[in-house]
């Protein structure tokens, strides 16, 4: 039996039911004929108070008699619920103290901000992180192109009957990425001495989960496109494939066109501003994360090594981790994002 306040802790916890569980289990125990003193020892209670557990409606076994009636009070807040709700939605603050004034102008009640950060998660509201977008992005163009051109062929890819590839550049800089920790103190990255940079074209299977890719020092050209567009030909023969990309110069050229023709892949070129539509943005960020972020590279070898390690293990090892972030899901947006004046 629990003899101790933290067995009793763990048994009916602090939660605004544990009197009526008590109550519950002391009457449970007294119709066992289990003696008054054991009870009040099990539940953490008084001898007395165990006699008034059976004293109160012992005969007549309502619901009631087990039901938690201890006074709490309700917040003020309650009556401007809904007001408060719809300045917050539509004026989201970006602390407890900026919602603090807000409501506090809206209502006249002046709140702490943990206090109102609470009725802010009773509310449904939740810190989450703010995203961008491109101001030239246009929504209607993006919906139209991921209904009428990307959602058949995604269909397609998954009933087998063809390749789907989005591919991109990436150029990971020898610098230092400062990222957040959990540690008991600061903890403070050396610079990186170093400007190198590696790049990276890379075409990824989101239903095979693979990437394929050419690494270079230099840079990405036309001809690092063709030279890609032909190790997927290769890898892919005989098989329809059509790459997602987008507008870039040395990508939407005559050379790679023609290239694209000859190997007989098909190249599907995104609407401008669209890299919420691009897949492999976000293996891109996965490998930011992994690589550089809150790490320190003594050398550019050291850090050249790192990339080209976590891009070998895409296709193997890193598979699962990406699992949930590479599928075929894609942000729209409601409407064009305001200009700037």
């Amino acid at each position: 039996m629990a003899n101790n306040s933290y067995e009793q802790e763990l048994l009916f916890g602090r939660d605004a039911e544990s009197s009526a569980k008590r109550k519950a289990l002391a009457r449970l125990m007294l119709s066992a004929n289990i003696e008054k003193s054991q009870i009040a020892q099990v539940i953490g209670v008084s001898e007395r108070q165990v006699y008034n557990y059976r004293q109160q409606g012992s005969e007549s076994g309502r619901m009631e008699d087990y039901q938690d009636k201890r006074y709490r009070p309700v917040s003020e807040l309650k009556d401007y619920e809904t007001a408060i709700a719809n300045e917050l939605i539509q004026h989201p603050p970006a602390t407890a103290k900026e919602a603090a004034a807000k409501i506090q102008k809206l209502t006249g009640l002046k709140r702490s901000p943990t206090q109102v950060r609470i009725f802010m998660h009773k509310l449904g509201l939740k810190p989450l992180k703010t995203a961008q977008i491109p101001a030239k992005a246009d929504p209607e163009a993006q919906e139209e192109f991921l209904r009428s051109e990307l959602e058949p062929r995604i269909q397609k890819a998954k009933e087998n009957e063809q390749i789907l590839l989005f591919m991109d550049a990436a150029h990971f800089v020898w610098q230092v990425y400062l990222g957040v920790l959990w540690c008991i103190s600061r903890i403070f990255i050396p610079a990186a001495s170093g400007r190198q940079r590696i790049n990276v074209l890379g075409a990824f299977d989101p239903i095979g989960k693979e990437l394929t890719k050419i690494i270079n020092r230099t840079y990405v050209t036309s001809t690092t496109v063709c030279d890609l567009l032909h190790i997927i030909a290769q890898k892919y023969k005989n098989q329809h494939v059509s790459i997602v990309l987008d507008n870039a110069r040395y990508q939407r050229c005559k050379l790679v066109m023609e290239a694209a023709a000859e190997l007989h892949i098909d190249l599907l070129f995104l609407p401008t501003y669209s890299p919420n539509l691009n897949l492999i943005e976000r293996l891109w960020r996965y490998v930011k994360k992994e690589c550089l972020y809150s790490k320190y590279y003594e050398t550019s070898k050291d850090f050249e090594a790192a990339i080209e390690s976590c891009l070998d293990q895409i296709n193997t090892t890193k598979k699962e981790n990406l699992e949930t972030l590479m599928t075929l899901k894609f942000q729209l947006f409601d409407q064009k994002p305001p200009v700037a004046a």
